[in-house]
């Protein structure tokens, strides 16, 4: 039978040895029109660990979703990536980003229009600067019109309401998750298998 003292240094010694197993994540904010099909889009990509959708490029304090459809806030809807870089480089969440929407188009995403519906990426480090930027240049080669996307400093990320978070999960059914956040993710599905499928002949 192991002594008391035995049991209280192991039993101390078991958060240390959990939180050391943990991952390191690391954050990407960046926006591609109606926060509800990037925030889908990006759930579905391995290595990513949580997506919240809120606000951010803009000069107005912890805004709300009504003061972003004024267009007068400079904000853009946005999502928040936390992925762990083991699993998913920086590269490779970027290179996805040019998939997920247009980013040629002027002044909004589909059908949606507006400055909070641009194309944006928000850097937090010179290294997500340089990589944003050598990303757009690479994509800039596949597309036939120029590439729209801003790459900006991030200033702050403003979390936005709780019923716009996992919006796709929660309401399947709406009209607007069903015919045009659901094709687009079944799409992106589909890569993706194709991707690991590659990878794994390889």
């Amino acid at each position: 039978m192991k002594s008391p003292a035995f049991l209280f240094i192991l039993c101390s010694l078991l958060p240390l040895s959990m939180s050391a197993a943990a991952p390191k994540l690391e954050s990407l904010i960046l926006g591609g029109g109606c926060f509800w099909c990037t925030e889908a889009a990006y759930e579905i990509l391995p290595g990513v660990k949580d997506v919240v959708s809120g606000y951010a490029g803009g000069h107005v304090p912890n805004p709300t979703y009504e003061q972003i459809g004024t267009k007068k806030t400079g904000h853009a809807e946005v999502i928040k990536i936390d992925y762990d870089p083991a699993v998913v480089s920086l590269e490779k969440l970027l290179d996805y980003f040019w998939h997920v929407h247009n980013p040629t188009q002027v002044g909004g995403q589909g059908n949606d229009h507006g400055p909070q519906y641009r194309s944006i990426i928000l850097y937090a480090s010179p290294e997500q600067k340089a990589a944003a930027e050598k990303s757009r240049a690479k994509a800039a080669q596949e597309f036939r019109d120029p590439i729209t996307t801003e790459i900006v400093a991030l200033e702050k990320f403003w979390v936005a309401e709780k019923y716009h978070q996992d919006y796709f999960r929660l309401n399947p059914n709406a009209g607007y998750c069903a015919y045009v956040i659901a094709p687009k993710v079944k799409k992106l599905k589909s890569q993706i298998a194709a991707e690991k499928a590659g990878a794994t002949k390889k």
